[in-house]
């Protein structure tokens, strides 16, 4: 039987129960400067006692599959590439949509062909690719779908760019889509550490990263409640989580105030180790991307 034909594609919001989902082989991950975050760990290696371990680090990736694989949503991969040490983080190479993915174009040098890997899983797969971002940068961690038709679509200059979110948000405005477009201070990198859904009208929000005039788009525009996340967490991923649906939350082991506010709200969290990829720039969030979503009922 062709795999290809049984890959389901295509999402109309970011929660809902998750089926299949996008990673990166992480054979040759190793940290390279990529963001705010990885700039912390290189800069305090030696203060803190920081190592990068390649056996833990694939040992944590094999630890996260087994979680997706455990909670019935099937696994693909983009092909691991010498010469792209970070497609592990396959949140930024691409997003889906409902008709197609967009291959993306990532600003940041190690990173700039990470397209090559996105855009032949997709051929590959039989999934059609949708749009190619074109103007200036945008990466797929500042596309967040807050419910069917709604996007809010951050940008911080040294990843993401202005041009970029508003090419993206004028092709879903063709479609008839509501989007916000909303700048985020850089020691953030993406909006999916700032702003990730975790059922329906309910987000995990790091309220210092976000205008006044963004949490009203959230809160009062679409009645969406929030679970805040302080400041000291969400610049150490604390918010970069991946919700499974049927109120089941794949973490990492390091946010323990996050998943004690998870579990207090009545979620299943399962919590990874994940420093080696943490500490290189990202989290779980950042290193899958979802390839179709049941409809939230």
């Amino acid at each position: 039987m062709n795999q290809q034909t049984e890959i389901k594609w295509g999402i109309q919001a970011q929660t809902g129960r998750l089926t299949d989902v996008l990673l990166g082989k992480p054979d040759h991950f190793r940290w390279v400067p990529l963001n705010s975050i990885s700039a912390v760990t290189l800069a305090n290696q030696e203060q803190m006692g920081h190592h990068f371990d390649k056996q833990a680090a694939m040992k944590q990736h094999r630890q996260m599959v087994d979680v997706y694989e455990a909670n019935g949503v099937r696994v693909h991969f983009v092909e691991a590439d010498e010469g792209l040490p970070s497609s592990v983080f396959t949140r930024d190479s691409s997003f889906m949509t409902p008709w197609g993915a967009v291959i993306t174009s990532i600003q940041t040098p190690p990173r700039r062909r990470d397209y090559s890997v996105a855009s032949e899983f997709y051929h590959k797969a039989g999934i059609p690719i949708w749009k190619w971002v074109t103007a200036g940068h945008f990466e797929g961690g500042d596309f967040c779908v807050l419910k069917p038709e709604v996007a809010l679509l951050g940008w911080s200059g040294d990843r993401s760019t202005k041009e970029g979110a508003e090419q993206v948000e004028g092709w879903l405005q063709e479609k008839g889509w509501e989007v916000l477009v909303t700048p985020i201070p850089p020691q953030f990198v993406h909006m999916d550490a700032v702003v990730v859904m975790l059922d329906k009208d309910l987000a995990l929000v790091c309220e210092d990263a976000l205008q006044p005039y963004a949490l009203d788009y959230l809160k009062e525009k679409h009645g969406i409640e929030v679970i805040k996340v302080a400041y000291a967490d969400c610049v150490q991923l604390g918010g970069n989580i991946v919700s499974l649906g049927d109120k089941r939350i794949l973490s990492m082991s390091h946010n323990i105030n996050v998943n004690r506010q998870l579990r207090e709200r009545g979620f299943e969290v399962s919590a990874v180790d994940y420093e080696m990829f943490a500490l290189g720039g990202g989290g779980v969030h950042c290193s899958c991307h979802e390839l179709h979503r049941e409809t939230d009922e």
